[in-house]
C-alpha cells in the first residue's frame, strides 16, 4: 500500500542501504498456511527500501524528535535496518566475531522487535521471545514441527512454545545466532515474524471457525491475509518488511469477527470489524468499532465508529489503511501511555474522526464508499463453545477443539499436535484467542479414534477438560517477562485443577491471569480476572504482616455480543499461596457463578464410549 499524498516523505529522511545482491534477487511466491500466495524475498539479508521515517510528514518527525526515547531511537537509526541487521548479527555471533552483548542496546532491546525478537534481558539475558504472525491463527503440522525444532536445543525450561491471546505463536529461549535461520524457515513456510512487536500492527485476529461454521456471516480469512499483506509486504520489492508502517507511534491491534459470537474480541482492539448485513440491501458487511485496548494506565472498550463497508477485501483494506495512516502521522509521539488510537479519537471527536477516515478511504480512488453503521443483529444468541467435537456444515466433517493449558506447549506436545493434525485434519491447525487449538475437517468416522489418541489422554492436552480447566487463560508471567509481578502460567494451570477438583459450574468459567497491570492476560474481559499485585500475610515469627506475592481479583467481564469490561478489582491484596487463593476463588465462584461442590465420582462412570457420546455434539 502506498502512502497518500498527505504523507509526503520528509525531505531529510535517509534511505536504507541495500545489499549488493538485492537488485538480482527476485521475490518468491509460496503458499501461506491458508493456501493463498505468500510473496517473500530470498533467504538472507536482501531487504531494500526507503526508511519508515521517510513516510512521516515533517511535522510528525519534529514531534518525534522531541518525543520519548523510543521515538528518538527510531530516528537515530531507522527500525527497517533490523530487516538486514538480524542476519548480520546472527552470522557474526556464529562466526565468533561478536557476542550478543556487543550489539548496541537499542538494537538489541528495541529495533530487533521489528523482526519479532523481544529480548528478555531481565529474566533470561541473551535470550529472546520470538513472536510470529499467523493471520487468522491458521498454521499447520509442518510449521508446528519447525517451531519445536527451533526451541528444542534450549532445553525443557527455556525451549517452549506459547499460543497467545491473538491466535499467535511465540517461541521461547531463542538465541541471536539462530534468529536468521528461523526467519528464513518461517518465510519458506508462508509465515513471517516481521512487524510483530513494539510499535507495529500486531497479528490479525479472525474467527477460528472461518469456513467451517454453520452460523458464519463472513469468512474472515481473506481479510486477515489481505491486512497482513498491507502491513508486512513491501509492495515495491515483494519482500516482507514494509517501510510504510515501520514508524508507528505505538502498537496497534486489528480483529475481524465472522459471526455473532465475536470469537475475535473486537471490543478490545484498535480496529474491530463486526459482521452486519445492510438494512436495506441485505448485503453482508462490517460495522467498524475503534479504540479498544488494555494497558497499565488505562483499559478502554472500543467505541462505535459509525462506519459500514461491504464484506469485500478492498473496502476493508482501504478503511484500515486510512485509519492507520491517520494514526501513524497524527498519533502522540510523547507520552507512550497516550500514544494509542483511542486518545487520538477522543482528541478529534468520534464524528470528526469518522469523517476524516471516510474521506480518505474514498479519496484513494479504489471504489470504496463508507456508509453509516448498520443496525446490529437482534434476537437471542448464545456464544458457542470451541472446545470439544462439533459438526461442520460440510457433510461428514467435524471440528475438534483441543485444550492447551495456559497456552504453553512443550516440544513433545508441539510435535504430538503436528502428528494429530497430519493424521486427522490434513495437517491444518488453528489457534484461538483462548490459547487453545482447533483441528478442522476431521472425518466423523475418525473422531472416536482421534479421541482415543494417547496424546489426548493422560497428559496435559485434552478435548474435554471441563468448565474450569478448559477456559483458563494466562499471560507469560514472571518466568520470562520482566514486567510481571508474579508467575502466572504455572499458577493458572495448578489453581484451575484445584478448583476443578472441588467445584462444578453450570457453564464454562473463564479465569484469566495477568502478571501486571498491562493486562496481556485480558483480566478485565474475564468472568474472573487475576492480576498480579502486592499483598500482605501475617508472619507468626515476627508478629507482623509481611509483603508476599499476591493478586487483585476482577469479576464479571463478558465477551461476545454486548461485551463488558470489568474495570475495577472486586477483591484486592489476596496472597497467591494456593491455600489462601483457592478457597477465596471457590467462595467467589459459588456466590457469583453458580458453582456447587463437586460430588464424589460414581463407580463405573466414564469410559471411552461415554466420552465420545458426550463430546459429539451437533450445533
Amino acid at each position: 500500500a502506498s502512502a497518500p499524498a498527505a504523507s509526503a516523505p520528509a525531505a531529510s529522511a535517509p534511505a536504507a542501504s541495500a545489499p549488493a545482491s538485492a537488485a538480482d534477487s527476485a521475490p518468491a511466491s509460496i503458499a501461506s498456511p491458508i493456501g493463498t500466495p505468500f510473496s517473500v524475498g530470498p533467504p538472507g539479508p536482501t531487504w531494500s527500501g526507503p526508511t519508515g521515517t521517510s513516510f512521516l510528514p515533517e511535522e510528525t518527525v519534529v514531534r518525534a524528535e522531541d518525543g520519548n526515547p523510543i521515538e528518538k531511537a527510531k530516528l537515530t537509526k531507522d527500525a527497517t535496518a533490523a530487516f538486514n541487521d538480524v542476519y548480520t548479527f546472527a552470522a557474526a555471533v556464529r562466526a565468533g566475531e561478536m557476542d550478543w552483548e556487543d550489539v548496541e542496546k537499542m538494537d538489541m532491546n528495541t529495533r530487533l522487535k521489528w523482526v519479532g525478537l523481544v529480548h528478555r534481558d531481565k529474566r533470561t539475558p541473551g535470550r529472546f521471545m520470538m513472536r510470529l504472525r499467523l493471520p487468522n491463527g491458521v498454521t499447520n503440522a509442518d510449521s508446528f514441527r519447525f517451531y519445536a525444532d527451533s526451541v528444542e536445543p534450549h532445553g525443557p525450561d527455556l525451549g517452549v512454545i506459547d499460543i497467545t491471546t491473538r491466535q499467535n505463536i511465540q517461541l521461547r529461549g531463542v538465541q541471536l545466532e539462530q534468529a536468521d535461520e528461523i526467519i528464513d524457515g518461517l518465510h519458506a513456510r508462508g509465515q513471517t515474524s516481521f512487524h510483530s512487536a513494539l510499535d507495529n500492527v500486531r497479528n490479525m485476529v479472525g474467527s477460528p471457525l472461518a469456513g467451517i461454521d454453520c452460523l458464519e456471516m463472513v469468512d474472515t480469512r481473506p481479510f486477515c491475509e489481505a491486512l497482513n499483506d498491507l502491513i508486512t509486504l513491501n509492495q515495491e520489492t515483494g519482500e516482507r518488511g514494509n517501510p510504510v508502517w515501520s514508524n508507528m507511534p505505538r502498537k496497534f491491534n486489528v480483529a475481524v469477527s465472522g459471526s455473532r459470537d465475536d470469537f475475535a474480541h473486537t471490543h478490545i482492539n484498535d480496529i474491530g470489524l463486526e459482521p452486519c448485513a445492510h438494512s436495506e440491501t441485505g448485503e453482508m458487511g462490517f460495522n467498524v468499532v475503534l479504540g479498544g485496548y488494555m494497558s497499565i494506565k488505562r483499559v478502554a472498550h472500543s467505541v462505535e465508529g459509525d462506519m459500514w463497508v461491504p464484506a469485500q477485501v478492498q473496502p476493508v483494506v482501504d478503511v484500515s489503511e486510512a485509519i492507520l495512516r491517520i494514526f501513524r502521522d497524527e498519533g502522540a509521539r510523547g507520552d507512550r501511555q497516550k500514544a494509542r488510537l483511542m486518545w487520538l479519537i477522543e482528541e478529534k471527536g468520534v464524528e470528526a474522526f469518522r469523517d476524516q477516515v471516510a474521506a480518505e478511504a474514498e479519496a484513494y480512488g479504489r471504489g470504496t464508499v463508507v456508509q453509516r453503521a448498520q443496525p446490529k443483529p437482534t434476537g437471542d444468541f448464545t456464544r458457542r463453545e470451541l472446545l470439544g467435537v462439533h459438526a461442520q456444515p460440510q457433510p461428514g466433517l467435524s471440528r475438534v477443539g483441543v485444550h492447551v493449558p495456559a497456552g504453553r506447549l512443550s516440544v513433545a506436545e508441539c510435535r504430538a499436535i503436528a502428528d494429530l493434525a497430519d493424521a486427522y485434519s490434513a495437517g491444518e491447525i488453528r489457534a484461538t484467542v483462548e490459547q487453545n487449538i482447533i483441528l478442522p475437517n476431521v472425518a466423523d468416522a475418525e473422531v472416536p479414534k482421534l479421541l482415543a489418541e494417547p496424546a489426548l489422554n493422560g497428559g496435559r492436552l485434552s478435548v474435554d477438560p471441563g468448565n474450569i480447566v478448559g477456559h483458563t487463560v494466562s499471560c507469560t508471567g514472571s518466568q520470562f517477562c520482566g514486567l510481571a509481578m508474579v508467575e502466572t502460567k504455572a499458577n493458572a494451570e495448578a489453581v484451575a485443577k484445584l478448583l476443578d477438583e472441588r467445584l462444578v459450574t453450570p457453564r464454562p468459567l473463564r479465569i484469566h491471569w495477568t502478571g501486571c497491570p498491562n493486562s496481556c492476560g485480558q483480566v478485565q474481559a474475564a468472568d474472573i480476572g487475576i492480576m498480579g499485585g502486592p499483598a500482605k500475610k501475617f508472619d507468626p515469627e515476627s508478629g507482623k504482616n509481611k509483603a508476599v506475592p499476591g493478586c487483585n481479583i476482577f469479576l464479571g467481564g463478558t465477551i461476545g455480543e454486548n461485551a463488558h469490561l470489568s474495570l475495577e478489582p472486586a477483591v484486592k491484596g489476596v496472597p497467591l499461596e494456593h491455600d489462601i487463593l483457592v478457597p477465596k476463588l471457590e467462595e467467589l465462584i459459588i456466590e457469583h457463578f453458580g458453582g456447587t461442590p463437586r460430588p464424589a465420582p460414581s463407580a463405573g462412570a466414564g469410559g471411552l464410549l461415554a466420552k465420545v457420546k458426550g463430546l459429539f455434539r451437533r450445533d
